[in-house]
């Protein structure tokens, strides 16, 4: 089959698995707009030449993950299948014209609308664009600080025969606090949603190495940039993702898998 086009607009926080090893979770629109889930990627793992950022094009060969009953999740065909960037759209002076025309093609402003689209077989929604209507703060709660004892031995079995020139590989810290948004829709509608998005993950760590490990001032900054930057002075968007073990289940399937965050202007400005 013909390789994929996908503008990447989504990279999770890494996460471990037991079968997998150390994972991201990628996701993007095809050149007709239609999302694109791709798991699992060991993102760390790969060529440099091969590690995409954000807005970039790739093309990769992508078969459907029969293991995901999501109609967007899709997987490499191969542990070797090569990712080739080739384009990537540029954020242009913070307005992000050219963005916009490929992300905001359909967004929801109603969790109602969304969830029950999620819950439908026919229709199976697991990728969405969400508009809040208000974003009421940013909880912050510590978790563990570890992975489980049980992933981090049964990566070590899988990775046995991973030879690396520059030694073992390092698993990815554990991020020791869980950051998230509570908001409301357009009908007053509240639901709080975990951010798992790689740059909140980062940000933490960058605070929290330039303010001498002091974790309370590495929280603030988060804060800051989430609530004072994002929330109050941005035209913010959310990229919502269901997860493959609670979409049928929970009453609100959807995490927080990244942010759209242009600057404001007038819709006459945006094209």
């Amino acid at each position: 089959m013909p390789k994929e086009k996908v503008l990447i607009t989504v990279k999770t926080y890494p996460s471990i698995s037991e079968k997998y090893d150390e994972l991201v979770c990628t996701a993007g629109f095809r050149e007709n707009g239609t999302w694109i889930r791709i798991y699992p990627i060991q993102f760390r793992k790969k060529a440099y030449h091969e590690q995409y950022a954000k807005y970039q094009w790739i093309e990769m060969d992508l078969v459907k993950n029969t293991s995901d009953f999501r109609k967007e999740s899709y997987r490499p065909a191969n542990n070797n299948t090569e990712i080739k960037i080739i384009g990537e759209i540029k954020p242009d002076r913070d307005n992000w014209k050219e963005r916009r025309k490929i992300v905001l093609n359909k967004v929801y402003s109603n969790l109602k609308t969304l969830f029950a689209e999620a819950k439908n077989k026919e229709i199976g929604t697991s990728l969405a664009v969400f508009k809040p209507t208000q974003i009421h703060k940013l909880e912050i709660k510590e978790v563990d600080r570890e992975w489980s004892r049980k992933k981090l031995e049964k990566m070590k079995q899988l990775n046995l025969f991973d030879s690396k020139k520059d030694g073992e590989f390092e698993v990815v810290r554990k991020l020791p606090y869980k950051f998230s948004y509570k908001l409301s829709d357009d009908e007053g509608t509240e639901s709080t949603m975990m951010i798992e998005d790689w740059e909140i993950g980062q940000l933490y760590w960058n605070s929290l190495r330039r303010h001498n490990r002091d974790e309370q001032l590495a929280c603030e900054d988060v804060r800051r940039k989430y609530i004072d930057d994002f929330a109050k002075t941005k035209d913010l968007y959310l990229f919502l993702g269901t997860t493959q073990r609670h979409h049928n289940t929970a009453p609100n399937p959807f995490v927080i898998i990244g942010t759209f965050h242009p600057k404001r202007t007038t819709r006459t400005s945006l094209f």
